[in-house]
């Protein structure tokens, strides 16, 4: 196998690409709850301090369209969402808590 044939550093590592995908102001902090139960907006932002309507809903935005949140409308009065993790998130919970015990 040449060099150029050999998988790049991101592509073997499983935390540098988690790394990669929370990268960005409150993703962590939303994966982390998401792991426990599914997720409101206005719920998040009582409970990450210092965030606003706007970052959240942009981070929230980024981790749908990276595969890690689901974002499903819950068709009852009033009329709600909520956010789960995906199949894709739910493998990552692994690595996540694997790195929460290195801090």
């Amino acid at each position: 196998m040449t060099t150029s044939e050999q998988p790049q550093a991101s592509e073997t590592c499983p935390a540098k690409g988690l790394l990669k995908l929370l990268s960005g102001k409150w993703k962590a902090d939303i994966f982390r709850l998401a792991v426990d139960a599914p997720l409101r907006f206005n719920s998040l932002l009582r409970q990450i301090p210092d965030t606003n309507k706007q970052s959240l809903a942009v981070a929230l935005r980024e981790l749908e369209e990276e595969g890690i949140l689901e974002k499903i409308t819950i068709q009852e009065k009033p009329l709600h969402i909520e956010y789960y993790l995906t199949e894709k998130g739910q493998l990552l919970i692994p690595v996540f808590k694997q790195l929460e015990g290195l801090a």
